[in-house]
C-alpha cells in the first residue's frame, strides 16, 4: 500500500514549528531557514509491509556581512593609528588588508592581526587608501578608509610658560615646554638673548 510519510530530526530536536509538511508529496518545507534549523533530517516511509528511512543533512551558510567598518583617519606624524573591522558569516570570515589596491603584509611598523591593523608611529609614507577585506567561500566584501598624515609646525597657543618667583635661594625650578607639533620638534632654550647650555646646574 501507499506508505505514510513522517519527518523527524536525527539529533532529537524538534522540527521547527514554522515548517510545513506536504504529506501527499513527501515534501518538508522550511521557510526563512536559520542556523538553528541546520542538522540531520530523516524522512520515514512506512506501510504494513515495512518501513524505510532516508536521511539528509541541512547546512547553514551565510555570506560575510559587516558588523564593524573602518572610517577615515587624520593623524599627525608619529601618532598611533588603529583600525578594526568585523564581519559575520558562516563559515567565519577571514581578513586581509590592502593599501592603495596592493596587498598589505605584516612587516616593519605595520601590525596585522585578523581584522585589526595598527601603525604605532605613522609617517608621511603611510598615507593612502586602505581596505579591509572579509571573505569566506560564499562571498567577499570590502570596507575602505583613507589615512591622511599631517605635519604641524610648533604651536604654543595651548602652552603656558608661567612667571615663576623663587621663594628660597637654591630651590629647584621646572619649566615645561610642550608645544603641539608633528613631527616631534627639537628644543633649545634661551635666557634673554643668550642660548642656555647644559651645565652642572
Amino acid at each position: 500500500p501507499v506508505p505514510t510519510i513522517s519527518w523527524r530530526r536525527a539529533d532529537g530536536k524538534q522540527i521547527p514549528r514554522k515548517a510545513r509538511r506536504h504529506r501527499s508529496s513527501g515534501l518538508l518545507e522550511i521557510p526563512n531557514f536559520q542556523q538553528e534549523d541546520a542538522g540531520l533530517y530523516e524522512c520515514l516511509a512506512e506501510n504494513v509491509r515495512g518501513k524505510n528511512v532516508a536521511r539528509g543533512q541541512l547546512t547553514f551558510y551565510a555570506q560575510p556581512s559587516w558588523t564593524q567598518r573602518i572610517s577615515d583617519v587624520h593623524a599627525a606624524i608619529e601618532e598611533r593609528v588603529s583600525w578594526e573591522c568585523r564581519a559575520s558569516g558562516r563559515p567565519k570570515p577571514s581578513y586581509r588588508w590592502l593599501k592603495d589596491g596592493e596587498p598589505l603584509l605584516p612587516q616593519g611598523r605595520v601590525q596585522l592581526e585578523q581584522g585589526s591593523l595598527t601603525i604605532p608611529n605613522v609617517s608621511l609614507s603611510d598615507a593612502g587608501m586602505y581596505q579591509c577585506v572579509a571573505e569566506n567561500r560564499h562571498g567577499v566584501i570590502f570596507a575602505s578608509a583613507e589615512l591622511s598624515v599631517i605635519a604641524i609646525g610648533p604651536d604654543f597657543s595651548k602652552t603656558l610658560l608661567k612667571k615663576l618667583t623663587l621663594v628660597k635661594v637654591g630651590g629647584e625650578v621646572i619649566i615645561e615646554c610642550k608645544p603641539k607639533a608633528s613631527p616631534r620638534p627639537t628644543y633649545s632654550w634661551k635666557k634673554g638673548k643668550d642660548i642656555l647650555r647644559e651645565n652642572e646646574r
